[in-house]
């Protein structure tokens, strides 16, 4: 098992899906964790649950909207002074449209839905990794959240998949630019997860998606994290710039 002994370690979208189980995971396995949530009662309900089960870790908690970037930098300078030096992150806010998934074409997509989900996704995911680099010292390591739909299209999901390429963009690029300070940046792409926002597909089948996958049936939040525990770990010392596929073999 994967020590993070000494840690710390930010994790957005801490207060339900992959976010959560992740939280849970890393203080579990001796990291000190600060969350950040746009959730307020989930997010205090999670930190109170981890400090109970964990009273070995120290706990920060702040609601947080990613999009803005004053209360990413906030958040984090927060957690310097409460917890001590940033040693990795796990960026795992996200969302797929205004009220769970919303089929529509491109051409009739609206600003609103478009913005929406890019400031989350795209832009969120931007505002905390600059924020975590400008933090950040010699050996850390970041994990950002994409998905396999950032990895091939699906219609009618044109503002999602689009974030979703970008975070691999913006994962490959600070691995390239902060190599030589022996910062890390890898990016996951789970497939169907079984989470709050997979649960929002409602009716829809992964045969209406055109999915197709060698082992039949979702994953867990629990199984996502243990690659996410990896990669913020020294075990994944020499591994900068991916992305990891996590999808029961939906890419392969």
């Amino acid at each position: 098992m994967t020590s993070l002994e000494g840690k710390v370690i930010v994790v957005t979208g801490a207060a339900s899906g992959i976010g959560l189980a992740t939280a849970h995971l890393l203080a579990s396995r001796g990291a000190s964790v600060s969350l950040a949530d746009i959730q307020q009662e989930r997010l205090e309900e999670v930190a109170a649950n981890i400090k109970k089960s964990n009273t070995n870790s120290r706990v920060y908690h702040k609601v947080v909207n990613v999009s803005k970037s004053d209360e990413v930098a906030a958040w984090l300078d927060e957690t310097i002074k409460e917890l001590g030096p940033l040693n990795g992150a796990a960026n795992m806010a996200g969302v797929i449209g205004r009220s769970g998934f919303e089929p529509i074409l491109i051409r009739d997509t609206e600003d609103e839905a478009w913005d929406f989900v890019l400031n989350t996704n795209l832009t969120g995911t931007f505002n905390c990794v600059r924020a975590e680099l400008q933090r950040m010292g010699e050996g850390a390591s970041i994990v950002n959240a994409s998905s396999i739909a950032g990895l091939q299209g699906y219609q009618c999901n044109a503002a999602y998949c689009a974030s979703k390429h970008g975070v691999i963009g913006i994962t490959r690029v600070a691995a390239r630019e902060e190599g030589s300070r022996n910062i890390r940046v890898n990016c996951i792409a789970p497939g169907f997860i079984d989470t709050p926002m997979a649960q929002s597909l409602g009716d829809l089948t992964r045969e209406d998606l055109g999915v197709k996958w060698c082992m039949k049936r979702m994953g867990s939040p629990e199984e996502v994290a243990k690659l996410i525990a990896f990669l913020l770990s020294d075990e994944s010392s020499y591994v900068t710039g991916s992305c990891y596929t996590i999808d029961a073999g939906i890419m392969a």
